[in-house]
């Protein structure tokens, strides 16, 4: 079976070419990449040389559609006009944003561009059966795939209020795209950290989605995302209000992730390192109680354009097609 990829010339698209290449089942086919067509695959992504004679091509329907699989790794809001350009049988999962909110304000509000509806939304560890027979993934954020690991299923079960969600999530640069920024030159983040899109970020919506999916009601959130000075990796510190004891919280962790290959609830003690999880499809996560505030505490740690982007595509894909749901993929981190 062959795997296309339109944007492939971006950090997600080149991480995803990566994780192709090591894929038993999926050859890799048509590169698209737009503005960068017609240059080879190794001036971008030095790290494939198995693609050394590989080039960029343009980003076309038609010629897309001849794949078994596509992944659309586009700037948010070109999915959608490419998307309606495809034939319906074809499985595709887009890591934009294009297709993962309910809400059309909500979308016009973050993201100002026209709205191109909703797909399933492709997180295995908590919508596995929305995924099996589908033809359209929505591949979540890697914010809200971090926060949505640690708070779903304390909401779910019951044991931290909805109404008083309070996350902080520092991630590193690649989380920003591959255009060039001053704001994310090397000299700029080098030994700092900044927050930035205070109560406004994008990925707002689409956390408030998924844990009000959870929750089985609506969720008050306040999300403040960090620049960090590393080029992959978040970190998501989340707190709630809560009366249950930090058993009870490690146990509905526990329980949801069991089975789970690529979530890891640590044992006690031991905290999310972003470095124990680079180049992986892996999710650490750890929780507790801060007695003294009534809060639960769960911090959770994930490769961005892991199983925050391509990692997650893929095992989406694999869930699509039939095929082993880890194939290709490792919850074994890269360090140091």
């Amino acid at each position: 079976m062959t795997a296309a990829v339109a944007g492939a010339s971006g950090y997600a698209g080149g991480e995803l070419l990566r994780l192709l290449l090591g894929h038993p089942s999926l050859e890799v086919g048509v590169l698209a990449a737009g503005s960068s067509a017609g240059l080879p695959v190794t001036d971008l992504h030095p790290q494939l040389p198995a693609l050394a004679d590989r080039v960029f091509a343009a980003t076309d329907a038609d010629a897309l559609a001849g794949s078994d699989v596509l992944f659309l790794a586009l700037p948010h809001g070109e999915s959608g006009p490419l998307a309606a350009q495809l034939p319906p049988d074809l499985p595709v999962v887009d890591l934009g944003a294009d297709f993962r909110l309910a809400d059309p304000v909500a979308w016009q509000r973050f993201y100002g561009t026209p709205y191109a509806g909703q797909w399933p939304y492709g997180l295995p560890e908590l919508f596995r059966d929305d995924l099996r027979g589908a033809t359209r993934i929505a591949n979540p954020g890697c914010y809200p795939t971090a926060v949505a690991l640690a708070l779903a299923p304390l909401l779910a079960a019951r044991l931290v209020d909805p109404a008083d969600l309070v996350v902080v999530a520092a991630s590193g640069t690649s989380g920003a795209g591959r255009s060039a920024r001053a704001a994310l030159l090397g000299s700029e983040v080098m030994g700092d950290l900044a927050a930035y899109k205070v109560g406004a970020h994008q990925h707002t919506p689409e956390i408030r989605q998924t844990l009000g999916r959870a929750a089985g009601a609506d969720v008050s959130l306040s999300f403040t995302p960090v620049l960090a000075p590393m080029p992959r990796g978040i970190l998501a510190t989340c707190t709630a209000r809560t009366t249950a004891t930090e058993d009870e919280l490690r146990a509905a962790l526990a329980e949801q992730y069991a089975d789970e290959p690529f979530v890891h609830v640590l044992p006690a003690g031991r905290w999310p390192h972003t470095a124990a999880t680079a180049g992986s499809n892996a999710c650490q996560l750890q929780v507790t109680v801060d007695a003294d505030a009534g809060r639960a505490v769960v911090v959770s740690a994930i490769d961005n354009l892991g199983k925050g982007a391509a990692g997650q595509a893929l095992q989406c894909a694999n869930l699509v097609l039939g095929l082993d749901e880890v194939a290709g993929l490792s919850s074994a981190g890269v360090a140091p």
